[in-house]
């Protein structure tokens, strides 16, 4: 028989292999480091410039970055933000090299969501969130998933409860509650209204004291921060309930959309979600804060099943939230019913060669029609080995394999990122103007 002594035992020998495997993946002082970018990948993949045509420009300008020349002196190595200074700096026929941003918006919010687990959220979320560093852009991605893969994969451990989504939606609690009981007086009849009590054990956590800032944690990537989350924070969706108790007029699910409003326009260009394998108060606040909804999934019968399940009941909920809501809603910039710019699916962990994985990907396509991305994942062995370590294809120095299995790798990857940026350049003049 086993009980709860017996899992806490199975839970301490658990956390030290993730120790030994921490060091083994990390630096010596367990913190993840991003290498750096040798001037082939820099030119070809990174800036798309002819190498000549790159070589030319660093010999006719002096003040770009030079990088690190290996000991052989056959190849310049970058890091990420010599890339940045060398992409701010450089124009290439007349053109600037930095990527399109609309003037006068607020980052775009993309959710990569399924509840299904193993269809590669997070891994779509990690990989979409590295490429799209390296393409230029500043990222925030939000880690709702209290497995924190993606937390894990971005360098971070230890992270407390406090500062994940839950501590977000605890913190707006307070904050709500106490702007409705500011509204001492109802406008149409002049009577005063109740107020609304939360407990010390909530009061007392301090939460409503934290700034935006608090939840954001720097990671590896000079342009890519995280809010994380951790395993204590999969009590939110009981926590969640009772709050909801407390206070019945409390919009649990737009918590993180007022929280997102709190940022600055211009301090990220891309804010990416990692859901949890299930639709709860984590998922559906991430729903709600989302312009796009990209839902990856993976080449099976039941994957195809649980995609079509998920949109069902994820349909259903919306409509339940918006029910007695006409227009702009009370609090923050949402509007319901809720709407989104687009919608895709993403097929994952597929097989060119395997006739299953094509028939599934016709059925998608069949049923989805243009909603589907052109381009799956493709599974690669360098696609498995980057799972293996925390890290993404574009963290795996290509020297550690053959060249050509790293390219197709990320050839995979770069295909899958282009398609999203390329809805998302589409679906960001759509957003209210901000300026």
């Amino acid at each position: 028989m086993f009980d709860h002594t017996d899992l806490h035992q199975l839970h301490e020998q658990s956390l030290k292999m993730q120790s030994w495997i921490r060091q083994q993946t990390f630096s010596p002082e367990m913190e993840k480091t991003l290498r750096r970018f040798s001037s082939w990948e820099v030119s070809e993949l990174i800036l798309k410039v002819n190498q000549s045509t790159f070589r030319g420009r660093l010999a006719a300008d002096p003040s770009l970055p030079d990088g690190e020349v290996e000991e052989d002196g056959r190849q310049r190595w970058y890091s990420l933000d010599e890339i940045n200074e060398l992409r701010r700096k450089m124009k290439v026929n007349r053109k600037s090299l930095m990527p399109p941003r609309p003037a006068g918006k607020r980052a775009f919010r993309a959710a990569i969501a399924n509840f299904k687990g193993g269809a590669g959220k997070s891994t779509v979320a990690l990989h979409f969130a590295h490429a799209a560093a390296l393409d230029g852009y500043r990222v925030l991605v939000v880690d709702f998933d209290p497995q924190a893969t993606l937390s894990h994969s971005m360098g971070l451990h230890d992270v407390a409860e406090d500062h994940t989504v839950w501590g977000i939606m605890a913190r707006d609690l307070i904050k709500e509650t106490d702007r409705m009981n500011s509204s001492s007086v109802a406008a149409a009849s002049g009577a005063s209204l109740p107020q609304r009590k939360l407990p010390s054990s909530i009061r007392d956590m301090g939460l409503d004291e934290l700034r935006v800032g608090d939840f954001i944690k720097p990671t590896a990537w000079p342009t890519i921060d995280i809010v994380p989350s951790c395993a204590n924070a999969a009590f939110v969706e009981f926590a969640s309930a009772q709050y909801r108790h407390l206070n019945p007029e409390w919009s649990f699910f737009a918590a993180v959309s007022r929280y997102l409003d709190a940022i600055p326009d211009d301090a990220y260009d891309l804010i990416i979600f990692d859901c949890p394998p299930a639709i709860g108060y984590q998922s559906m606040n991430a729903v709600f804060a989302a312009d796009m909804l990209y839902i990856p999934s993976g080449t099976a019968y039941w994957e195809y099943d649980s995609t079509t399940s998920f949109i069902g009941q994820l349909s259903e909920a919306l409509e339940d939230l918006s029910i007695g809501f006409d227009g702009t809603f009370p609090a923050g910039n949402m509007t319901l019913p809720k709407a989104f710019t687009d919608v895709r699916f993403l097929l994952t962990r597929y097989e060119p060669g395997n006739e299953l994985h094509q028939a599934m990907y016709s059925a998608f396509q069949k049923v989805f029609g243009d909603r589907l991305a052109v381009h799956p994942i493709e599974m690669t062995r360098a696609v498995e080995q980057s799972g293996r370590f925390l890290s993404s294809v574009y963290e795996i120095d290509y020297r550690d394999m053959t060249r050509e299995t790293w390219r197709r790798a990320r050839a995979t990857f770069d295909r899958g990122y282009e398609e999203f940026k390329a809805s998302i350049v589409e679906s960001w003049d759509k957003l209210e103007d901000r300026s």
